[in-house]
């Protein structure tokens, strides 16, 4: 609720979730739905797409969703679909030198690994920062390089990624 929250301030927020989900807020609109789906009706459907801490959920079973080792690569291919040309994904999830399964739990991903997924889908980065392994935010950093190849040595850190898609 705390992000949401602040942005329905702003504008109204759809907010897509697999769970059956009700809220009584104002300019806040649920909607359930299995990102992993590929709902073609949506295709286009939105000029701004935030996914903050769930596509390394995607295809793990643990909120209800079918397991799929592929579900972080489709759920993030439909939310591609899911945004204008034009428009913004802000995508964060958490990253590490070792790329790995947490059981049950995540995926943590390696930033070469997770930048080559958001290219694949025709986005470019406009802005990479993170939290790193004590806690600290880094802003404005720069995401290729020797040290973003090795994550910036971080054992469980948050990406946090401005993409913007591709006309």
């Amino acid at each position: 609720d705390g992000f949401v929250s602040h942005v329905a301030v702003f504008r109204d927020i759809e907010v897509f979730d697999i769970r059956p989900l009700t809220t009584s807020l104002a300019r806040i609109h649920f909607r359930q739905l299995d990102i992993m789906s590929g709902d073609r009706s949506l295709d286009a459907y939105t000029d701004s797409l935030s996914c903050l801490h769930a596509l390394e959920h995607f295809g793990l079973g643990r909120y209800g969703d079918p397991v799929d080792y592929q579900g972080h690569v489709l759920g993030l291919r439909n939310m591609a679909r899911m945004v204008k040309p034009g428009g913004r994904l802000y995508l964060s999830a958490p990253i590490s030198q070792t790329q790995r399964f947490e059981f049950d739990g995540q995926r943590v991903f390696a930033l070469p690994y997770l930048l080559k997924l958001v290219h694949a889908e025709r986005f470019d980065v406009l802005s990479f920062a993170y939290v790193d392994d004590a806690g600290q935010l880094h802003t404005e950093v720069a995401w290729s390089g020797t040290e973003a190849e090795k994550t910036f040595a971080l054992m469980y850190g948050c990406g946090i990624l401005e993409l913007g898609k591709r006309k």
